[in-house]
């Protein structure tokens, strides 16, 4: 039986993401756009308050709580389910604070001393595997060897700090990457995607993708940010294809239609 992932839509609290240049970055065009992504089939809304490509200025945790706290208050009695994505601890702290159900962290919780504060949330853990490992995206090589054994060696030892910690393993999803995350070669990222049931055969854990308008895709097809829909969908399907459970878009309409045409026609559809 086809089963339909979570979406999740994207909402950039910044001034300089890539993929929308700050068009949601004063608190009442988030909240707007969160609600229109959410009429549009997202199921969980991802506020991010510092964008994390190559090119973007560091943001501290205090500027990010200052970004999140008016969309945040704004949504809360919308009956949303929000997620944030930030690596910064005293933000994480905040967003549960706020009833964030998720956190989405793209260093995949690196501080201890923050696990325990994690364990006595009942939130759940999105872990980012990345090359970088610390901050932000950069243009690195990725590094020799199999991709998808690292990335699953990267999770072994998170999954096991956080479980040690008193977090839930239920409540741990995985992200292994995606773009410059996994390095500037489109190729790699087309591998790790490819090979996503391996990654949740190996851990029996969701697994998160988010491909949506990043660089490998325009790379291939030569699409600006804004032009590269067709592209994302794309690869979303083929991430469904492969076993993700849950897909982070900055389009959740025209994923969800497509979502409900393969749900007519079942795993066969997916074969």
């Amino acid at each position: 039986m086809f089963q339909r992932p979570l979406i999740f839509g994207i909402v950039n609290i910044t001034p300089d993401s890539f993929s929308d240049g700050g068009r949601y970055f004063a608190a009442d065009a988030a909240v707007a756009h969160a609600k229109r992504l959410a009429s549009e089939g997202a199921d969980v809304i991802d506020l991010g308050p510092a964008s994390s490509n190559p090119d973007a200025a560091p943001v501290s945790a205090e500027e990010e709580i200052c970004r999140l706290a008016p969309v945040m208050e704004a949504l809360a009695g919308e009956g949303i389910a929000l997620s944030v994505d930030s690596f910064r601890p005293q933000t994480q702290a905040f967003a549960l604070s706020r009833g964030a159900s998720w956190l989405n962290d793209i260093r995949g919780f690196a501080e201890p001393s923050f696990h325990p504060a994690l364990a006595a949330s009942d939130a759940r853990l999105v872990l980012m595997h990345s090359i970088q490992r610390e901050g932000n995206a950069d243009r690195r090589e990725t590094p020799e060897g199999d991709i998808v054994d690292q990335i699953c060696r990267f999770f072994e030892a998170r999954i096991t700090a956080l479980v040690a910690a008193g977090v839930a393993r239920g409540r741990l999803v995985l992200d292994p990457g995606m773009g410059f995350f996994l390095g500037p070669r489109p190729e790699t990222s087309f591998e790790v995607l490819a090979r996503i049931g391996e990654i949740e055969a190996r851990f029996g854990l969701p697994v998160f993708v988010s491909v949506s308008r990043k660089s490998f895709l325009r790379a291939v097809t030569g699409r600006a940010p804004g032009e590269a829909g067709a592209a994302t969908l794309a690869a979303e399907l083929l991430a469904v294809q492969r076993g993700a459970r849950l897909i982070r878009t900055h389009e959740p309409g025209p994923l969800a239609d497509a979502l409900a045409v393969l749900a007519r026609f079942g795993t066969k559809s997916l074969g």
